[in-house]
């Protein structure tokens, strides 16, 4: 089975997306609070953007349970194609998030560098703001390894997203352990490194955010699957007897699920039963590949 396309029910899928989510909710919570505290009382402006950037992580596990709840509701009268692009917006919404938090990170870092540079002085960051930083860098690390294995095995762009989210805040972390440490080693003259540290971080969030706003504009945009799994599809379909060709093969993702359509070429003198037994056989073997939410549409026609 492809890595990305697991099966599971859609209320186990939901809960585990659920579970997964509450479990990193829960460390943000509780590293928002000590980083707050910790940049205000060791004067450190990385930790501030620290624990900004935790705080946006709270909010994405608000959209991530919010639009993937939606995304799990089963086709209806107004959605012929089921409710999945919910998710793949949840993900566009966070890179977009991640975007914002990665420039407001970037602007406070380069005002006190010019700052700096014109002569103003910084005041050397204390050592709790340190000790949050590490803990940060291992919470934050636990949290991305196992969201995104659920992400991985769900098939879900949205808490793979959120687990990139985790990952870009123990970065920013590492980063701003570096600078607090490096200041507080140096003394008062190398203060800056505070603010320098803070900035490399943004870039590197800013980065993963575009990437992943990147992803989920292609699927938004109807982008077609990757060229292996769309060459497993067509060696799935020429596997079944007496198919001699496949083409106008169209596929796309539908936030978790993905759709498949294309002409399969059968014997002109194969009965009407008989071509639809191994047209059923062909989508059940997709199903068995890319899970049972798998919308497939197949056309068949006569052998030229």
């Amino acid at each position: 089975m492809h890595p990305n396309f697991k099966t599971m029910t859609t209320n186990n899928r939901e809960k585990a997306i659920r579970r997964v989510t509450l479990a990193g909710s829960a460390i943000n919570v509780a590293l928002v609070a000590f980083k707050f505290v910790s940049g205000v009382v060791g004067c450190s402006a990385a930790m501030i953007a620290d624990a900004v950037h935790s705080l946006s992580d709270l909010l994405t596990d608000a959209v991530v349970l919010l639009f993937v709840h939606i995304s799990e509701k089963p086709q209806d009268e107004d959605h012929d194609y089921g409710h999945g692009k919910y998710e793949t917006m949840a993900s566009s919404l966070i890179g977009i998030a991640l975007l914002v938090v990665g420039a407001a990170i970037c602007y406070d870092g380069v005002v006190r560098i010019v700052s700096v540079a014109r002569g103003g002085q910084l005041e050397v960051p204390g050592g709790i703001a340190l000790v949050a930083a590490i803990a940060s860098i291992a919470l934050k690390e636990w949290a991305y390894r196992f969201t995104v294995s659920v992400g991985r095995r769900l098939g879900s762009p949205a808490v793979i997203a959120n687990a990139w989210h985790h990952r870009s805040d123990a970065l920013s972390s590492v980063g701003t352990a570096i600078g607090i440490g490096g200041a507080i080693v140096l003394g008062s003259g190398w203060a800056v490194l505070d603010p320098i540290a803070a900035v490399v971080v943004s870039l590197l969030i800013m980065q993963q955010a575009l990437k992943q706003i990147r992803q989920s504009s292609d699927e938004l945009l109807e982008k077609s699957l990757p060229a292996d799994v769309e060459r497993q599809i067509r060696n799935i379909a020429l596997g079944e007897p007496g198919v001699s060709d496949i083409h106008h093969l169209c596929t796309r993702r539908i936030g978790s699920a993905v759709a498949i359509e294309m002409h399969v070429r059968m014997p002109g003198g194969m009965s009407l039963s008989e071509s639809h037994a191994r047209a059923t056989a062909i989508e059940q073997r997709l199903r068995r590949e890319f899970g049972e939410r798998t919308h497939i549409i197949l056309h068949v026609e006569p052998r030229k």
